[in-house]
This record gives C-alpha cells, structure tokens and sequence, in this order.
C-alpha cells in the first residue's frame, strides 16, 4: 500500500554544459517508471539551462530545457515553486562560475526545496556554499580535486549521500540508486521493489557502496599482503610513507615487501607509490585548476622541479603540457557544440 497516494514532486533538472548523459538518464526514468507504477504523475520534473538555451552533453548530444534561470528564479516565489532541484554536470565542471546559479540554489535550498545533485555536480553546490559541514559524494575521479577545493565539504567515495535535504551521487547508475532512495521515502519499499523490476536491476544499492571495483578486481592481484599494502599507500599520498614504515604497519620486512611487488606488480614498491602519487596528480591537473605547485605538494612531492621531472619520466610530457592538452581538448568540445 502507498503511503501518501496523492504525494507529489516536482522537480528542476539544471544542466550544466557538457553534462553527462548516464546519471541524468537514469534519474528520469526512474522517476518516469515510479509514475507508470503508481499510475500518475506522482513526480513532474522540467529541464533548465542558464540562458533557457539547449545544452550539449558531454556526448555531443543536445538537450532542449523548458526554462531558463530567470524563469527559474521567478518560479521560487510562486506556484510553479520546484521541490526539488538537481544539477547536472560532467566533465569540466570546474570551469562553470556562475554566481547566480549560486544565488538561486541557496534560496531555493532556504524555501525549503531539497537540493542535489548528479555526477560532479557536487562541486557546483560546494560554490553555492551549500556543502559545508555535510556529507557529500562525488565521482571518484574527481574527488581529489573537489577534496582540495572545498576543504569544509565532508566527500566521501560513496554512491550517494543524503545530509539535510542534500541530495548527492556520484554519477553513472548511482543516480537509480538515489532515485530509489527518494521513491523509497515517498512511497515505501513495494514501489522501490516494482521500479526495480521494470529497470531489471536485482538489487537497491547502499549508499556507501563502492564506486570502483575492489583492488583485487581492478589489479588482478590476489596476495593479500600486497593489496593491503596498496591501500596504505593510496591512503597515504600527500605525506608518502617510507618503506620502513609500511614494513612496519605490514609486518614485513623491506626484502620480502620488495620481493612480493616485484611478483606481482613487476616493478618495485617505491616505483608503484610514485605511479600512484603520478595518477592522482595527473587528475588533479585535468579536473582542477590547482596551481602545478599545489598539485605537486598535494602528491607528496618536495618541489616543482621534481615533480615535473617524475611526471615527465612517466607519461612523456611535462605537467604544464597535460594542462595545456586539457584546455585545447576543452576549446574543441565548446567549438564542437556551437557548431
């Protein structure tokens, strides 16, 4: 049995450029399937844009929206007034400042309406200023660099948060879950159940699900020593540990750590930290738009210099060429869309 039979949402889906395609998708038709099963319209959304324009995604595929953010901004004061709103980004997303975009979701968010978002969207609500002190989730890929944006924001790596009316997820088909979670609360498990039938997933997924495969699927790696290590090491990058210390911690001595990384990993233990301190610096680079100094102090290095030396070593280009590839990369897709 329903529990609010004649409960209803209404919903704003704000795109932000280069939005990704996946999240955005599945969270309207899991609202759209909820609908079918309930047998009205228990959720009406509507799709806005800065300039009331089209939107491309990240894809290339353009989004006609209904309403612009002057529409949008009038709305809150009258009938049309949302109970939800939910950006929607993607790639880039650091380059989007806008401060009215800020203005609104706050006001909307101190009316009352609940606030979220999808993929990276995260990052456009840390702007508004509306994830200091709360939990949040964003996608994995561009955790480091939201982490070292908005210091106050509480991310964690999970599929999707809820904290005060704070919608989050990380994007990809986390947005079901998410969507379930808010179904769920409306209308209770029997909905969630029959909505998960017609999207044929076998099971709702918990928020601190992860978002990436274990370690030991994504390395193909089945010595449990050596994943244990792995993990201290990928939580401890912006200060390295020395080989002694992770030793210690393994309760191995150096020999054998070295022995067991070159079975498995094929290169030795401080060759794998550099790679991984390398990786999450090269995201860095790509998803922010932390100073090159910044990026190296926050992947454990001591200076620029070296830094730029370790990084050229490993992906055959200096750390200022990468960030140049990425804003040509960016000029391409913005000309791309307005072709």
């Amino acid at each position: 049995m329903n529990k609010a039979p004649n409960k209803k949402r209404s919903l704003v889906f704000f795109l932000v450029p280069h939005f990704t395609l996946l999240p955005f998708a599945g969270a309207i038709e899991t609202l759209r399937i909820a609908n079918r099963m309930l047998g009205y319209q228990a959720y009406e959304w509507r799709l806005a844009s800065t300039d009331g324009q089209k939107v491309h995604s990240s894809s290339g595929i353009a989004m006609e929206v209904n309403s612009s953010l002057a529409d949008e901004r009038r709305y809150l004061s009258g009938e049309n007034r949302p109970s939800m709103v939910i950006v929607c980004s993607g790639v880039y997303v650091e380059e989007f400042h806008n401060k009215s975009v800020n203005a609104w979701l706050r006001e909307a968010y101190n009316r009352g309406a609940a606030v979220g978002s999808l993929c990276t969207g995260a990052h456009v609500l840390a702007q508004a200023g509306l994830l200091n002190g709360k939990r949040c989730a964003i996608h994995w890929e561009n955790l480091p660099g939201f982490a070292e944006a908005f210091p106050q924001a509480e991310v964690y790596a999970d599929l999707y948060e809820v904290d005060s009316n704070l919608y989050t997820c990380a994007g990809g088909t986390a947005s079901l879950d998410m969507m379930l979670n808010l179904i769920g609360q409306d209308f209770g498990e029997g909905l969630v159940n029959r909505v998960c039938e017609q999207h044929l997933t076998d099971r709702v997924r918990s928020p601190t699900d992860r978002q990436r495969l274990p370690l030991r699927a994504r390395l193909g790696v089945q010595n449990s020593k050596v994943l244990s290590i792995i993990e201290l090491m990928e939580s401890n990058l912006a200060e390295p540990l020395t080989l002694v210390e992770i030793a210690e911690d393994a309760d191995l001595s150096r020999r054998q750590i070295e022995r067991l990384f070159r079975q498995e990993m094929g290169r030795s233990p401080a060759r794998y930290y550099l790679e991984i301190r390398l990786d999450r610096a090269r995201h860095l680079l790509v998803q922010s738009s932390m100073p090159v100094v910044e990026v190296a102090v926050a992947c454990g290095f001591v200076s620029a210099s070296h830094f730029s030396k370790c990084y050229r070593e490993v992906y055959n280009r200096s750390p200022q060429q990468e960030r140049a590839d990425r804003k040509l990369s960016m000029a391409a897709m913005r000309s791309g869309a307005a072709a």
